[in-house]
């Protein structure tokens, strides 16, 4: 499986998972996600992706600091409604690595290690993500804006003709390339796009 090699230099994420460690499926708990994870469940990579990759990375370090972080006990909220633009797109990545869902999440084990009802949309919230431990009660709230970053002019002109069905094969392998570029200065850029507070 070949893919752009930036999707290794990105910081990894690390959590305990009770739920694994008592079913016996990582040592410890201890569960670790990566970008090239969260592009394979989506099955691609874009800013979208990128951009709530790092939320959650980001918001997970502003809410346990030097703690390792608990899957399943993070409760995961949004602004907009899940059927509005990219709001699924996004919950999916929370998803993926918090373990958290709405109502189609795991219903658990005598009471413990639930999943579901951990996730809300229509959030009255004033950022792009809210994650709040069920332990302590303690929440962040993470805005993601990529604008600071902008895409190279030929990528629109690109993604036109190859939508018009005139791109050569050379103008669809660049547009690629120009898409994984603008999304590999996101990721390499966290500072100017993500803000904790």
């Amino acid at each position: 499986m070949k893919y752009p090699e930036f999707f290794n230099k990105v910081e990894t994420i690390t959590l305990k998972d009770e739920l694994s460690e008592f079913l016996g499926t990582f040592e410890d708990g201890i569960v670790e996600f990566s970008y090239l994870d969260v592009v394979k469940s989506a099955g691609h990579s874009c800013p979208t992706l990128a951009g709530a990759y790092l939320c959650v990375l980001e918001g997970l370090k502003a809410l346990y600091k030097d703690e390792i972080p608990k899957r399943g006990e993070i409760f995961v909220s949004f602004k907009e409604d899940i059927q509005d633009g990219v709001a699924g797109v996004i919950a999916n990545v929370a998803t993926h690595i918090t373990g958290a869902t709405t109502v189609s999440g795991f219903k658990g084990i005598g009471g413990n290690f639930v999943r579901h009802d951990l996730m809300s949309f229509n959030a009255d919230i004033n950022s792009s993500m809210k994650l709040q431990r069920l332990d302590s009660g303690e929440s962040v709230e993470i805005i993601y804006n990529p604008s600071s970053i902008p895409a190279n002019p030929m990528q629109q002109q690109l993604m036109q003709k190859i939508m018009q069905g005139v791109a050569t094969d050379e103008e669809k392998i660049s547009f690629g390339k120009l898409w994984q570029q603008r999304v590999a200065d996101i990721l390499q850029n966290i500072d100017q796009v993500i803000t904790v507070k």
